[in-house]
């Protein structure tokens, strides 16, 4: 795994459309209908070069493109993709929307002796991606990975959430948050992410990482408190 791909694809030209998630990049193009697109993932699937894991998410007003399912599996070619595809969106009308980009993942936490990955790859129906996590063979549901506890603490298990945004909107989606009731309790990462709780302590981390600052440890996934 290295950084090299989706760093070259942050400092890309022509690639405004495109926000680098923990999935990889990914674009949002708002459409007039469910025919609309469908017409433009019809295209935008003969794009040359496009990789196996690949996305395509048709909605009534919504083609959602995901060039990976992770953001170490950005390659440098995928700047020449993403290209083709907005210029292909623009061409059937589609307009992108940065703000409606975003990947929600569920972490799962445990001492290491009692992390339990295949149990989880087997109840979920996922498959493997890497050798901490899985994902969904369909594309329709959340990531999962697994994590390191804190020696230091006292619980055994614990899960949380990461939803990936666009940094240019990660800010906006902060305030709602605190607005509807929720509390921030680690901005020690800002701006690269801000570990929230809603009024039970159930914990959710808003990460702008990798596609806005970079976080204290490149090596570590944002949101990594439970």
């Amino acid at each position: 795994m290295s950084e090299a791909g989706w760093r070259a694809f942050l400092s890309g030209d022509g690639v405004d459309d495109w926000v680098i998630l923990h999935g990889g990049p990914t674009a949002v193009f708002t459409v007039a209908s469910l025919q609309a697109a469908a017409r433009l993932a019809a295209v935008v699937a003969e794009v040359p070069g496009l990789g196996e894991r690949v996305l395509l998410t048709a909605t009534s007003d919504h083609l959602t493109v995901k060039l990976t399912r992770e953001m170490w599996g950005t390659e440098r070619d995928h700047l020449d993709v993403a290209r083709d595809i907005s210029a292909l969106a623009r061409e059937h009308g589609a307009v992108a929307d940065r703000h409606a980009v975003q990947e929600v993942q569920v972490a799962i936490a445990a001492k290491p002796e009692a992390i339990d990955l295949p149990f989880w790859r087997a109840v979920l129906g996922y498959a493997p991606l890497h050798d901490d996590n899985c994902i969904d063979p369909l594309g329709q549901g959340s990531t999962v990975w697994m994590q390191d506890l804190d020696p230091s603490k006292s619980l055994r298990h614990a899960m949380h959430i990461d939803v990936s945004l666009a940094h240019d909107h990660i800010g906006a989606r902060l305030a709602e948050a605190v607005a509807a009731g929720g509390r921030i309790v680690d901005d020690s990462e800002a701006p690269s992410a801000w570990i929230l709780a809603d009024q039970s302590g159930n914990k959710v981390c808003l990460a702008a990482w990798p596609d806005g600052a970079r976080p204290a440890s490149v090596g570590d996934s944002a949101g990594n408190e439970v």
